[in-house]
């Protein structure tokens, strides 16, 4: 066994990657979203506050990032356990109130299944948080293959 782990996490660079994917969803949309990056440890590497959008979805897009990479499952995926007699019902009561189960978090996975991060979005509905939401992730996994292709090639 060994004495340490190390993990692999979202780096500054792919976060950025992941915002401007988004932005540019969220904008193609004709909506204005938050949208926070969170790293594989849950903690905010990244936030964009488009114009006009809402300033109480600030949070929750942080909280949707957080549970999505805490939880490794999109937030959408607790939508049936929560109601009253559900398995999951007062989960949201958990980790300081900070879990959600309103879609528009998504993690980021790695290669063997290990969560890099995740991406929360917030202002439109859940559906359109998580539209958005996906192309940032879309767009990372794009760009983490592409520089795993170019660090093969050296």
């Amino acid at each position: 066994m060994a004495p340490l782990n190390t993990i692999s996490t979202l780096s500054n660079e792919s976060a950025k990657v992941i915002i401007a994917a988004c932005e540019a969803k969220a904008r193609s949309m004709g909506l204005s979203m938050n949208i926070a990056v969170v790293d594989a440890s849950t903690h905010l590497l990244s936030f964009s506050r488009m114009d006009g959008a809402k300033l109480t979805s600030i949070s929750i897009a942080i909280d949707k990032a957080f549970t999505a990479a805490g939880h490794r499952v999109g937030t959408h995926t607790y939508k049936e356990a929560v109601w009253p007699g559900g398995p999951a019902f007062g989960i949201w009561n958990s980790n300081g109130n900070r879990f959600t189960t309103i879609g528009g978090g998504l993690p980021i996975l790695g290669k063997k299944g290990e969560v890099l991060g995740a991406v929360g979005c917030s202002t439109g509905t859940p559906a359109q948080d998580q539209e958005v939401a996906a192309a940032g992730v879309a767009a990372v996994e794009r760009f983490i293959r592409s520089e795993d292709g170019v660090k093969a090639r050296l």
